[in-house]
């Protein structure tokens, strides 16, 4: 008889324990139409231990319940990007365990807030971005990449971003990740003025672009190629290991990557700078003629290479891709924004001298032969930056550069019609 109480209060408990549970998710779900999402959330922490014994259909609303509760609080500004993560962990368990039992009924609303949820994460990183806070945006990039593995240029830009952060050691396994993907990001991508905003729209193909066009929302489409982001992916991911003591390691992902992908010169340019930042210059020469023999016309390879020989302090070879640059693609702003600074860097060492000059008679002469050399520097880089900003108007960093020239060379007319633009 004493075995049979025991059995019979066991199955009371549970029993209580079951109504309980249906009780604090009912409370749960009340507290939450009323607006109050953290007391709905509190609910349902105190049923988190029994919730793991109760059927498929109770689990699956208590999920719900708590995702709706967390995309609530995330979209009232409280603590967003955790609230976001947290809501969307919600609504893949509930998916899960929907898609378990073969009973789905909220599946369907759950894989469309977490579509939502992708979208707010990927806006709030960009806020992130842009208010300085690059570590927080990369993890809210990282989080939107888990919601759909598929989308990896997510966990491209994620990587990028920790790299801004200066968090490497977030950025590494990232880097790792997108290798052992074989992440490229080539494609093409498909553009439209906004005729309200004036803003360059991006598309999704030609079609929809096309559409927008002839509706007469759109105006001057423009189709670009996006060249493969693969040397960029090594190059980073060579850098950190070499940062790390790795130097090794990083030339034999660069060699394999080579290997794996011979039609990809940036990978070329990735090594190339590996070994220009070991100091092994012979191996850089070798793999920059190397580059400029197996695409001699490709314009962003040589731009690139002009960036290397800039950084390489090499100015004679960095205006020389510059100009060679311009001479394939007339249209090539950031070629003649490099110009105009690397010929800009002619002007620190004739002001560091024109400091050190006393008032003798001898000193003044050569103040004025130096004056006369700065003058000569800033109109050497007037029709660089003039093309420039004629191309890149929204450009602020080249408008004030050519301001500031004008200035110096107390081109007063020019200043004046230029900052009315501004």
């Amino acid at each position: 008889m004493k075995s049979k109480y025991v059995i019979l209060a066991s199955a009371l408990f549970i029993s209580v324990a079951t109504f309980a549970q249906k009780d604090q998710i009912k409370s749960a779900e009340k507290a939450l139409k009323g607006g109050d999402a953290q007391g709905a959330l509190a609910q349902l922490k105190d049923a988190e231990n029994l919730i793991v014994n109760a059927k498929d259909t109770e689990q699956a609303q208590y999920y719900f319940i708590q995702g709706n509760a967390y995309l609530d609080l995330a979209n009232k500004k409280v603590e967003e990007g955790k609230n976001l993560s947290l809501a969307a962990e919600s609504y893949k368990k509930l998916i899960e365990i929907e898609k378990t039992s073969g009973k789905q009924k909220f599946s369907t609303q759950a894989a469309a807030s977490i579509a939502q949820i992708k979208g707010l994460l990927i806006n709030s990183a960009i806020a992130d971005t842009q208010s300085n806070k690059a570590a927080e945006g990369a993890k809210k990039l990282y989080d939107a990449y888990s919601l759909d593995k598929k989308d990896t240029i997510n966990l491209y830009y994620a990587a990028s971003t920790y790299v801004n952060a200066q968090d490497y050691d977030a950025a590494l396994p990232m880097y790792e990740e997108l290798k052992k993907l074989n992440y490229s990001g080539k494609g093409t991508s498909y553009t439209a003025v906004n005729k309200v905003s004036g803003n360059e729209d991006g598309f999704n193909n030609e079609k929809d672009r096309d559409l927008a066009v002839k509706l007469g929302t759109h105006e001057k489409p423009k189709k670009e190629v996006i060249p493969s982001k693969r040397g960029e992916v090594y190059k980073n991911y060579a850098l950190i290991l070499v940062q790390k003591g790795r130097t090794e390691d990083a030339k034999k992902a660069l060699a394999d990557a080579r290997k794996a992908n011979p039609e990809d010169s940036s990978l070329i340019l990735s090594e190339a700078n590996l070994y220009l930042e070991t100091k092994d210059y012979d191996t850089y020469k070798k793999l920059v003629g190397e580059a400029l023999q197996k695409d001699p016309n490709n314009k962003e390879l040589i731009f690139n290479l002009g960036v290397l020989s800039a950084n390489a302090k090499n100015a004679a070879d960095a205006e020389k891709y510059y100009l060679k640059v311009i001479e394939i693609d007339p249209n090539y702003a950031n070629a003649y924004l490099n110009l105009a600074a690397l010929k800009l860097e002619a002007e620190k060492p004739i002001i560091d001298e024109m400091n050190k000059l006393g008032t003798s008679d001898k000193d003044m002469k050569r103040y004025d032969v130096l004056k006369k050399q700065r003058e000569n520097v800033f109109k050497s880089v007037i029709p660089y930056l003039k093309k420039a900003n004629e191309l890149d108007p929204k450009n602020e960093d080249v408008s004030k550069t050519l301001l500031g020239v004008y200035k110096a060379l107390e081109m007063t007319a020019e200043a004046k019609a230029l900052k009315a633009t501004m």
